[in-house]
């Protein structure tokens, strides 16, 4: 087959919904894209441990302490599975890690934000993970299965971590003035870069469009962004916090709710490497890296002499 043929046989197998696997063909565009969105997702993952892992000795009870500790593992894990997903697609995890270090790629510019109260884990786990579960439900439908299978569980683990930073908000928001200020801060301050979570305006956006079109996506960043949008306000209504967005109100005819203008210039000011913790988290990224490489070695060198043993058997 010419790739002409090639490309009408793959995006005809991703029309029918059947999954594209490891040694299936595939378009170059289409694995480079997945790689760059995948091992994204998977940086996310493990530098988003950074600011919750910040408050695990500072939590204000033995409850928290254990709950907190249990969700961060969970995001270790979820960049695991994600890191495999890429590489079955050719790249190597050291290579990622490489691309995180040097700045090549990316993860959420979310993350970049200091964690500066106890309600910020809540407003992390509530709206964070909110905005996350809102993008990822859909990528259990991706095109690519190992990716799809990867963020079936990761999904159901997000859900819980949703729920539990809502708890949190809601014992502050129903505690004392302080502790319902407190809660009222962070929602002001978590609730913009949260709308910036899913990425640049339709209009703006380079690689929507296609990545929809492989059905690597199945919603646009400003379809996504409304649905969070119009997901939130009951549930800060009932929080009994003041909307963080003036422009906030229900539109009758759209069916949705108006909100005001995301501030571009900060998103990508922090995508960019300008934010408040950009270089703090590489810094502590890097410094993991280096100061596990011998537990790396070691369990290397335990697999070749496994495998050795299982030669000579």
């Amino acid at each position: 087959m010419d790739d002409v043929k090639k490309l009408e046989a793959f995006q005809a197998k991703i029309d029918a919904e059947i999954k594209i696997e490891p040694k299936d063909w595939m378009p170059d565009g289409y694995r480079k894209t997945l790689i760059r969105q995948i091992s994204q997702h998977a940086h996310s993952e493990i530098v988003g441990m950074l600011p919750e892992g910040n408050w695990i000795t500072r939590a204000p009870s033995l409850k928290r302490k254990m709950g907190l500790l249990a969700k961060v593992q969970d995001e270790a894990g979820h960049g695991l599975y994600l890191y495999s997903a890429a590489e079955t697609l050719g790249t190597s995890r050291d290579e990622m890690f490489d691309q995180l270090h040097t700045g090549k790629a990316k993860y959420s510019s979310i993350f970049n934000y200091p964690t500066v109260s106890w309600a910020d884990i809540g407003a992390i786990g509530w709206l964070v993970d909110g905005a996350a579960i809102m993008n990822q439900v859909m990528l259990t439908r991706a095109s690519y299965g190992p990716y799809a299978r990867a963020m079936v569980r990761i999904c159901k683990e997000e859900s819980f971590h949703q729920r539990q930073g809502y708890e949190i908000m809601m014992v502050l928001a129903k505690g004392t003035p302080e502790q319902k200020q407190m809660a009222q801060d962070s929602l002001n301050r978590f609730w913009w870069p949260s709308l910036m979570m899913f990425g640049p305006s339709d209009a703006e956006s380079k690689h929507s469009a296609q990545s929809m079109a492989w059905k690597i996506k199945r919603k646009s960043n400003d379809e996504l962004r409304q649905a969070f949008v119009d997901a939130s306000i009951a549930q800060i209504e009932y929080l009994g916090l003041e909307l963080p967005d003036p422009e906030l109100k229900w539109n009758e005819e759209r069916g949705h709710y108006d909100f005001g203008a995301i501030d571009w210039n900060e998103f990508w000011k922090v995508v960019k490497g300008g934010g408040v913790c950009n270089k703090s988290r590489i810094k502590a990224r890097k410094k993991a890296w280096a100061e596990g490489e011998w537990v790396r070695e070691a369990a290397m060198a335990h697999a070749e002499k496994r495998a050795e043993r299982a030669a000579k058997n």
